[in-house]
Parts: structure tokens; C-alpha cells; sequence
């Protein structure tokens, strides 16, 4: 078989896999990761369908890339400061207690040295993100503090590759002059220079394909940041999901997040799939096979031991019974970075055989396996202890308020709302109208409100109230009934064009509309009566009496047809005619133009 066509048979089992098993395990309540393992497990060792698991694996590590893009989004760097504690502080003692157990039992066991076993250890203490992100992503806990902790855990996790890379060096012996210096600068200004470009180039970039309007070049432009600034941190030493999380956060603040991560969103989703897919790729049956008894006790080892060390540093750090519970059954596995860390050392012949290597890969693999059942199975341990238990607000993705258009009826009603003290997210297409509210102070974001990513990326899963202000009456309507298909228990707030739009809007079931012109023309009209003489209270009375007689026609409207409910209106004529009819005919001369016409009899109108 050529090579393209290779390519294409493998392509089409790995997608093949991904729709027939992740439905399946997503419906026996096992998650789809497990599915995409059990996939890769078929297709692989058990069908021999594709034969070189690890070449998928590293083009699937984009996933991660991605993920970790996405998730930099949701972190404003004030966000990132304020989460330090847990990061280095738990981080670093889940990293170092975990490591030194893990070495402690990989030395008593003899599987390898003590070099070799501070290796396996220490790699052995790292978790998956990709698992675990997926995991809290499933069950919409990213944002719930359990989720934020796991999440400053794995953050450490990522930071911490470079000095374990750096350790196996020199557990090794350098073979050439180290220069951990130079290294650290390279490091140091990769960083600086990731800072740097998301501050001033990265949103301009953003706002000129933006006023061009060219869809496809913003996908691109989305997909050249994440992996230029991936590959930029891996030429410097560091991983390149470590890069891409950088270039999110940097772009944390900008007005198009939102857009960013609705066309990053299906690239990662598919390649985060393959990912879990490679992983059972590469899962070695032989190794297993033979060293069947070691892994049926190593792999419960790990877990249990990482399960304990972490539930009592979570406890310690003020974490409650059912939060430091969660964790602990999410993170207990062993990680993607182990599958670097073991193959390093194994490269270097000195630290740890291929055999050995093969075996920690392998339990590595099962660990992440058995993870959503742990997390299933962690439930059962929960007390049912009552607690309140509160969303964390990412810069407006997890507001009570979503506002679809930036219209000057939503600026009005955002007012309102902010004065009250209730979070807004607020989207909008016009590249110009995002420059010109920010000018003013206003924070919105770039999107597309008729997309339904750009949506469940703006937060319309946890926004209690979707506020739409658009202009045109076609778009209103396209993001009303996107809501009401996709997201049937949201409320929707809409601003109508006019009487027949609004009559339409009560006909579709919307919890409120309201046009913009009705609460203007009824002040306006209040003010004019009093300009005119009229009391305040009675031009007050006569303002609510219209406003009740506008109500009543739209409820007979709504349901008779547009005509219904004429004889609430005041149709009184503009020319003043007589109270009583007149005994003859008069005329009534206009000296301004110099006609003239005879007025006409008419019977008598009160």
C-alpha cells in the first residue's frame, strides 16, 4: 500500500474509532476518554490496523497544545497572580512528596538503581493534564474551586518537565559543558518576548483581519499564534504546551478571546481525541504480558499513593473533605510528560533500560485507563455534607448575563445591569464598535453571536439570562432561535425592531422583548405635555395609561392578528374640527400659502 494511501486508511480509523466508541462510553457513563483508549487499544495491539502508535502520538500532542491555549484563555494574568499560592505551594508538594514516594518504592522494588528510580519516581508523580482537563471539562467542574486546584496542580506539573529534563543530565553525567545559565536566559527571554508580542502586536494583528471580514484568515491567524508560540518555547527548552498556555493568557484580556477559542475549539476537540487514541496505540500488550503480576501491583501502587499524598496536602492546605476527595481520584494517574521523561532517560542508556522504560510507559498508560473510573468511583466517598459552592468568573465567560450586540440599546441596559452589580459578557461582530467601546472603558469581545461555539464559548452554559441587542432583525432572530434549539432552558431578554417583531418574538416564546423606540416615545411624549402646561402627576397617569393600552393590543395581537385591539388608539385628528355641528358651511382660509377649502359638515367626535 503507497504511503498517501497509508495515510488516508490510518486517518479513517482513528476517526472511524473516535465516532463509533466515544458515543458509547459517553452513554455508560464512562466518559468519552476511555472510549478513545479503548479505540486505540483495538486498532491497535488487538487489530494491528495502524502499527506506529507513537508517530500518531506526537502529531496528536497538538491536542494538549491546544488545550492548553484554550485554558490560558480563560486565565486574565491578574487571575493567573492570584492562584500563585496554590501553584507553587501545592504544585511543589504534590511534585516533591510524590516524587520522593514513588522513588522510594521503584528502589525497594529493584525494578532499577537509584538513579533510574528517582527518574521513574519523579515521572511516575507527573499526571495528565490532557485527562484530567477533559475529565472537569465533561462535567462542566473547570471552573468550581476543586477544579481550579486540580488545575494549579498540573500547571506546576508543566512547569516542572524542565528541571526533571535538566535532573536526568545530570543523573547521567554531562556529556558535553553544561551551561544552565545560558539556558535559564534563553528561557527568560522567550518569555519576555511571548509578553511583549501579546501585549502590542498580538490584538492589532487581531483587529486588522477582523475589519477585513476574512473568516478564514482569522482561523489561520488563531492557529499560527498557538503554534508559533509553541514552537517558540520548545527552541527555548520549555514544553510547547507551556508556550501555548502563555499565549493564552496574554491574550486573556483581548476583546477577541472568545473568537480565538471558537476556532481553536473543533482542532483541539479532534486532535485531543486522537491523542487518548495514540495513547491506547502505544499501549504494549507484551510488556504487559509478561510482567503481568508486576503491573497489577504497580499500577494501584501509583495511584493509591499519589490518591493519599495528595488528598492530605489539599486537606492540610484547607481544601474540604468532598473537594480534596475530587482531586485526589482526578490526579492519581500518571502523565504525557512521563512518556517524555522515560524515553530521555532511556536514550541515554544509562538510567534506565528499554525494557524498564517500555514498562513504566505501560503503566503510565493503565493508570490513565483506570482514571475515569476512579472518578466515578470517587463519588461514593463523598459526604453529603451541605456547603454552597460557587462558580470562579473568568472575565465575564461565567456571568449572569450573556448580551449578544453592542447595540445603543444594550449600552443603555448594561448600564443598568453593571450599576447593579452584576457581571456582563458582551459580544459583538464589529470590529470598529469593540474599539470604539473600549475607548470608553466598556469591556466586549469579538464574535459571532449566530455561531453556537462563540456562544458556549462566551459562558451561555452558565449565563442565567442571554440579553440579545443586535441591530438588524434577521441576525436577532437567527440568535434567538439558535438559543432556543441548543440551550432551551437559558431566558431570553430581546430588543425587537418594531410592533410586528415584537408580536413574532411572543409567538416564538421569548421571556421578554421589548422595542427600542416605546419607552423613549412615551417619556419624550410626557415631557412635550408638560412643556404644554399639563400637571406632572396627570401627564404621569396619562403616560401609564398608554403604556397599559400598548400591552393590552400586543396580548390581543399576539393572537387575533396585527389589526386587533384599534379602538385602544387615540386616532384623534391633527386639525381641530368643532365639538357641535356647525348650522352652515364655513370656510377656512391659510394665509401662510394663500389656499384655501371649504371645510366640510361632520358630525361631532369626543
Amino acid at each position: 500500500m503507497s504511503a498517501p494511501n497509508a495515510f488516508f486508511t490510518e486517518t479513517l480509523l482513528l476517526l472511524g474509532g473516535a465516532v463509533v466508541t466515544a458515543p458509547i462510553f459517553k452513554k455508560l457513563g464512562l466518559g468519552t476518554v476511555l472510549g478513545y483508549l479503548a479505540a486505540g487499544v483495538m486498532i491497535g495491539p488487538v487489530l494491528h490496523g495502524i502499527a506506529d502508535g507513537e508517530a500518531v502520538l506526537g502529531v496528536a500532542e497538538l491536542g494538549v497544545v491546544f488545550l492548553l491555549f484554550i485554558i490560558g484563555l480563560e486565565l486574565k494574568p491578574s487571575r493567573l497572580w492570584q492562584m500563585r499560592r496554590d501553584i507553587f505551594g501545592l504544585g511543589s508538594a504534590q511534585v516533591v512528596l510524590s516524587g520522593l514516594a514513588l522513588t522510594a518504592i521503584a528502589y525497594l522494588s529493584g525494578v532499577t538503581d537509584w538513579r533510574g528510580s528517582i527518574v521513574a519516581g519523579f515521572g511516575l508523580a507527573l499526571s495528565s493534564t490532557a485527562f484530567s482537563m477533559q475529565i472537569l471539562e465533561e462535567q462542566g467542574d473547570v471552573n468550581t474551586r476543586y477544579g481550579q486546584r486540580s488545575f494549579s496542580m498540573l500547571l506546576f506539573q508543566d512547569l516542572a518537565i524542565v528541571p526533571l529534563l535538566a535532573l536526568i543530565t545530570v543523573l547521567d553525567g554531562p556529556k558535553e559543558a553544561a551551561s544552565p545559565l545560558k539556558d535559564l536566559g534563553v528561557a527568560v527571554a522567550a518569555v519576555a518576548a511571548m509578553i511583549v508580542a501579546g501585549r502590542y502586536l498580538l490584538t492589532p494583528l487581531f483587529q486588522i483581519i477582523a475589519r477585513t471580514g476574512a473568516r478564514e484568515a482569522m482561523i489561520a491567524a488563531a492557529l499560527f499564534v498557538v503554534l508559533g508560540s509553541a514552537t517558540l518555547m520548545q527552541m527555548a527548552g520549555l514544553s510547547m504546551a507551556m508556550g501555548a498556555f502563555l499565549s493564552g493568557v496574554m491574550l486573556a484580556e483581548s476583546s477577541y478571546r472568545h473568537e480565538l477559542e471558537a476556532d481553536i475549539e473543533p482542532f483541539r476537540g479532534v486532535l485531543l481525541a486522537i491523542f487518548f487514541i495514540a495513547v491506547g496505540l502505544s499501549l504494549q500488550l507484551d510488556v504487559i504480558y509478561h510482567n503481568v503480576l508486576f503491573v497489577i501491583l504497580a499500577v494501584p501502587v501509583v495511584m493509591i499513593v499519589k490518591a493519599v499524598i495528595i488528598y492530605g496536602i489539599c486537606r492540610m492546605s484547607g481544601s474540604s473533605h468532598n473537594d480534596a476527595v475530587r482531586i485526589a481520584f482526578l490526579l492519581p494517574q500518571g502523565g504525557e510528560f512521563g512518556f517524555v521523561l522515560f524515553s530521555t532517560a532511556s536514550a541515554t542508556g544509562g538510567l534506565l533500560s528499554d525494557s524498564t522504560a517500555s514498562l513504566l510507559i505501560a503503566i503510565v498508560t493503565l493508570s490513565m485507563a483506570l482514571t475515569p473510573l476512579g472518578v466515578a468511583l470517587s463519588k461514593r466517598l463523598l459526604s453529603d455534607e451541605a456547603h454552597e459552592e460557587l462558580d470562579e468568573d473568568f472575565e465575564g465567560a461565567g456571568a449572569d448575563v450573556l448580551m449578544v450586540g453592542f447595540s445603543r440599546f444594550g449600552q443603555i441596559a448594561a448600564q443598568i445591569l453593571l450599576a447593579g452589580g452584576r457581571e456582563v459578557t458582551v459580544i459583538d461582530y464589529s470590529a470598529d464598535r469593540i474599539r470604539q467601546a473600549s475607548g470608553f472603558g466598556f469591556r466586549i469581545y469579538f464574535g459571532d453571536g449566530t455561531r453556537k461555539d462563540v456562544l458556549r464559548s462566551a459562558g451561555i452554559d452558565r449565563a442565567k439570562i442571554v440579553v440579545v441587542c443586535t441591530h438588524k432583525q434577521e441576525i436577532t432572530d437567527r440568535v434567538v432561535e439558535l438559543v432556543q434549539t441548543d440551550y432551551p432552558h437559558a431566558r431570553i431578554f430581546v430588543r425587537s425592531y418594531d410592533r410586528i417583531h415584537s408580536i413574532a418574538l411572543r409567538n416564538r416564546g421569548v421571556d421578554y422583548e421589548l422595542r427600542e423606540t416605546l419607552e423613549s416615545g412615551l417619556l419624550f411624549g410626557r415631557m412635550t405635555l408638560e412643556a404644554l402646561g399639563v400637571g406632572e402627576a396627570d401627564a404621569i397617569a396619562i403616560q401609564e395609561d398608554i403604556r397599559r393600552r400598548d400591552e393590552q393590543r400586543l396580548l390581543l395581537q399576539t393572537t387575533e392578528g396585527i389589526t386587533a385591539g384599534r379602538d385602544m388608539l387615540f386616532s384623534k385628528p391633527v386639525r381641530p374640527e368643532p365639538l357641535v355641528k356647525p348650522k352652515r358651511q364655513m370656510e377656512i382660509f391659510d394665509d401662510s400659502d394663500g389656499l384655501s377649502a371649504p371645510a366640510q359638515e361632520e358630525p361631532a367626535r369626543v
